[in-house]
């Protein structure tokens, strides 16, 4: 993992978890400083229960002898047990708030940038989404955000404490027995070195099989249960079920590589590290005079390995975990580049009315500069209050004319102007919110009726009489009445409990709910019978010359009652006139 990316992943962090992360380093250091502590009270410790003489006669115990008023060796005994007690519990008491901290500060900092990701795909441009998956955005946010907390966070910590308390320890055993600690760290360095240079490359492309295959099972999810019925119509769940499989199995074979190829090398280590110890005691037993002289060294010795191998262990766990996780991380720091625009997070300012005309100047539309054009010198003035139609053949640009007229799209070349001004991206969003859709395919969330017309407002905001009024003006009321739990029954996920006529009335009502001055109906009425569109439509001639309408349809009689319809055909011809003149043509 490069340097770099560290870097980028540290300034999308907020100034609050920063200073976290530097506290983090602090208690860091403490935890080392108090098992160095207790790995060198283990030497006095042993010392005195098996030659209290020689530590009684110590120079550094003087002191200590003085302020208690020992007159004897023995007892020393005492003093020395409750100290070393005393270390060995309030370093493991530091480090389990070591291990608290940095699971709460790094799961903390994974739901930061889950969120941080989130808000910023909702504010990308509508030509973004159009381009690509939805289900690289949600594993983005969900899954991979989660391989970014357990996969870098946690063991950049680990890493990170593993080397203070590595440093630490080695400048005790070092104090020792100096050709010992040094042969025994570079023995192990080198095998864990070398463990690592194997294993580089696996982990390498594991990592990118898991960051692309999470991706296939969220796809794969997504089309099997978005269409459910036509699933079990064709009774296609196998094939569904195979999408899923072949990208589930090699995931979970890649994360078990990599588990196996982080937890592995311990074992092998430990016993390696029993049988220095062993070899070690027979030499210095054979040396240096006998077991009681060598008690106390070889016991400050071995417990100093008993730390310094599970942190190297750790130091390599992290090491490899965050090479086996690189992929995640990176589809992650694109997610959180993603640009905010500038009104982002702002309180949108009053904006300023709309008056006159809507204008399309010489415009022309593509969605990129390989792909071939779908709108081609549109001229058109469309007079506030007016109701104006949009016919065409499928394919000839009329609800990509509207996005281009409601700010989602920007004209690849050309102008859209409101009341003489032309709209950019800085004051797209003030047009924006004269604006309300309905679109043809009517997205319902999982909730009741009314939460559904008040969309996007907290329950506590909901205006239920404009709800009943605007429910009313969409032919919808009657359905309502029948429903148990009137405006509070629940429609269910994507409206599955509503025929497509009564979903789309729901998504008149909502429009007509925001009490917006333009209101565009794309297709909207498609699914209503003759009775119920012939109704809608009137309430929606009803609304006032306040407010414009512009609606796609299908069919020309639709198109009755507007003001001037549009007629674009698939060569970029562009015919405008009444229903009558139009009629006249066909």
């Amino acid at each position: 993992m490069k340097k770099s990316s560290l870097i980028m992943l540290w300034n999308h962090l907020t100034s609050h978890r920063q200073k976290q992360f530097m506290a983090l380093l602090i208690l860091m250091s403490i935890s080392s400083l108090l098992e160095v502590v207790s790995v060198g009270a283990v030497l006095p410790f042993l010392g005195v229960l098996t030659a209290p003489e020689q530590v009684y006669q110590h120079a550094l115990m003087q002191p200590i002898i003085q302020i208690l008023g020992l007159s004897e060796p023995a007892q020393l005994i005492l003093p020395l047990t409750i100290f070393f007690i005393i270390t060995v519990l309030l370093a493991g008491a530091v480090r389990i708030t070591l291990l608290y901290a940095m699971t709460r500060i790094s799961f903390a900092t994974g739901s930061d940038l889950s969120i941080n990701i989130y808000r910023r795909t909702l504010y990308q441009e509508y030509a973004v989404h159009v381009s690509r998956n939805s289900s690289e955005v949600i594993n983005g946010i969900i899954t991979k955000t989660s391989v970014v907390i357990n996969g870098v966070l946690t063991p950049i910590l680990t890493l990170i404490s593993s080397i203070i308390l590595l440093i630490s320890i080695m400048g005790l055993l070092l104090t020792i027995n100096t050709s010992v600690a040094l042969s025994t760290f570079i023995g192990f360095g080198l095998l864990y070195w070398l463990i690592i240079r194997y294993a580089k490359s696996q982990l390498k492309n594991n990592s990118q099989i898991i960051a692309n295959q999470s991706t296939q099972m969220i796809k794969s999810l997504q089309e099997g249960l978005g269409g459910i019925r036509d699933v079990l119509v064709d009774g296609t769940q196998e094939f569904y079920c195979q999408l899923y499989r072949n990208a589930d199995l090699p995931l979970r074979r890649a994360a078990g590589s990599n588990q196996f190829i982080s937890g592995s090398p311990r074992y092998a280590m430990e016993a390696i590290g029993m049988t220095l110890i062993a070899g070690l005691a027979f030499v210095m037993v054979q040396h240096e005079g006998g077991m009681g002289s060598v008690i106390p060294t070889l016991g400050a010795l071995a417990l100093g390995a008993q730390r310094l191998l599970p942190a190297l262990q750790q130091a390599y766990g992290a090491y490899s975990t965050i090479k086996g996780s690189n992929s995640s991380f990176k589809d992650v720091l694109v997610l959180l580049d993603q640009p905010l625009p500038g009104y982002a997070g702002q309180v949108l300012a009053k904006s300023p009315p709309f008056k006159e005309e809507i204008k399309l100047e010489g415009l022309y539309f593509r969605y990129t500069e390989e792909s071939p054009w779908v709108l081609k010198n549109v001229n058109l003035s469309l007079k506030k209050g007016s109701r104006i139609g949009f016919i065409g053949v499928t394919g000839s640009g009329k609800s990509t004319l509207l996005d281009v007229i409601m700010g989602l799209l920007p004209p690849t070349n050309g102008k859209l102007i409101i009341d003489q001004q032309s709209i950019n991206s800085q004051n797209c969003r003030a047009w924006q919110s004269h604006i309300a859709h309905v679109p043809q395919n009517i997205y319902l969330s999982d909730g009741s009726v009314e939460e559904n017309i008040a969309f996007g407002i907290s329950k506590e905001e909901v205006d239920h009489q404009r709800v009943v009024r605007v429910s009313e003006q969409a032919q919808i009321t009657g359905l309502i009445k029948e429903l148990k739990g009137d405006y509070q029954a629940f429609v269910g996920e994507q409206g599955v409990r509503l025929s497509g006529g009564q979903r789309q009335r729901i998504g008149i009502a909502r429009a007509l709910y925001k009490q917006a001055d333009v209101l565009i109906f794309d297709e909207a009425t498609s699914a209503l019978d003759n009775k119920t569109e012939g109704a809608v439509m009137e309430a929606i001639d009803g609304l006032g010359k306040e407010t414009t309408v512009f609606i796609i349809a299908h069919r020309l009689v639709s198109l009755k009652k507007c003001d001037l319809i549009v007629k674009l055909d698939k060569n970029f011809k562009i015919t405008t006139g009444t229903y009558d003149s139009l009629c006249q043509d066909i």
